[in-house]
């Protein structure tokens, strides 16, 4: 039996901090929405009909080479913290919560490659990998996507391409999105400005936790608009092109508030991030992300807190969440509960005295 509780023991695998240029974008995500010949989509279907559609995934991803150890979890047998849980993880959206009715998700080893059967798509198929690997993940995703093609009929137009529930998914069914640290930007007031360019490039920046979300702790999801017009591989490429100039602009930021007189009240507000994560007995998942972005600044800037590594960083990012926190306390827990508990798990981290 697959224990949700068991993903707490393990290293975040999509966020290490040794991938590409890893100093801004912590992860990378290709997703593939794909749908069956003859089968209503999600919002209109009959429960019959969503069964019949789990069932016909779940033989097609059970007969796949990279799904051959992955854990198949129906929503309906899940309690709402667990699934909360999957959606801070970034396993499934917040939309496949709102009916888990023969709703399910499939998670394989090291969280890297996940399925959820009837969101707003039938099947949609994603790849996470560690800072800037659109390229690699979009290799994966298209192999995933040919193994269950051999036994699933997905719905195809010669003109269209792939069919899909929202017309922003119609063609190659793609979205490509990394999760980007911006704080320089941000504190500089100068993210307005890169937002728009990327919007006028046909790029969306959401929140921590995708469409409709909001940015927690200066990270942003920065992904494809549309999905027709160009490749797989042509949407790839450009996103990475894009994502790197981005980067540029944020390094640049970075530079300017460790120059003259910028320099001593950034180190300033640096050191009174880790002072606060160090010593809170109080903290919101709010405020706890707004700290760890300016902690995540100052490695990059090449600043030294003692005996914290940025991995660990990256860690508490995910493990500061709500859920996150009830499944380490072991039961669900009030907001100020939550609070203190995150308190004490960060300030012990921060101290390097474990979680």
């Amino acid at each position: 039996m697959f224990q949700l509780s068991n993903l707490l023991k393990n290293p975040i695998r999509w966020l290490g901090s040794d991938g590409e240029l890893s100093d801004c974008v912590l992860s990378s995500r290709i997703r593939l929405a794909r749908n069956l010949v003859a089968a209503p989509f999600p919002h209109a279907a009959s429960q019959r009909d969503l069964g019949l559609v789990l069932e016909k995934v779940t033989q097609a991803a059970k007969k796949s080479h990279a799904l051959a150890r992955a854990a198949y979890i129906k929503l309906s047998e899940m309690e709402k913290v667990d699934q909360r849980f999957l959606v801070e993880r970034h396993l499934i959206s917040e939309d496949l919560t709102r009916d888990s009715h023969n709703r399910a998700v499939v998670i394989g080893e090291k969280e890297l490659v996940s399925l959820m059967v009837n969101e707003e798509d039938h099947l949609r198929l994603q790849i996470l990998l560690p800072g800037l690997a659109l390229d690699r993940a979009l290799e994966q995703a298209q192999a995933l996507d040919g193994e269950l093609g051999r036994g699933l009929l997905f719905a195809y137009h010669k003109e269209f391409g792939f069919l899909a529930s929202c017309p922003t998914n119609v063609g190659t069914g793609l979205r490509a999105s990394c999760l980007v640290h911006l704080p320089a930007l941000v504190y500089t007031q100068n993210i307005g400005a890169v937002l728009q360019e990327l919007a006028r490039v046909g790029l969306v920046a959401r929140g921590f936790y995708g469409e409709g979300s909001k940015v927690y702790g200066d990270l942003f999801q920065i992904s494809n608009a549309t999905s027709v017009g160009k490749t797989e591989q042509e949407f790839a490429e450009a996103m990475t092109a894009i994502l790197k100039n981005v980067r540029g602009h944020e390094i640049q930021m970075r530079e300017r508030l460790v120059k003259g007189a910028a320099k001593t009240k950034t180190l300033d507000r640096l050191w009174r991030a880790y002072a606060a994560l160090s010593y809170c007995r109080l903290i919101s998942f709010e405020e706890a992300m707004q700290e760890l972005s300016w902690i995540r600044l100052g490695f990059s800037l090449g600043v030294k807190f003692d005996h914290l590594a940025l991995a660990k960083v990256n860690e508490l990012i995910v493990l500061a969440q709500p859920a996150h926190i009830q499944m380490h306390a072991g039961r669900e827990l009030g907001p100020r509960e939550r609070d203190s508990v995150r308190a004490a798990l960060i300030s012990r981290t921060i101290k390097g005295k474990g979680q």
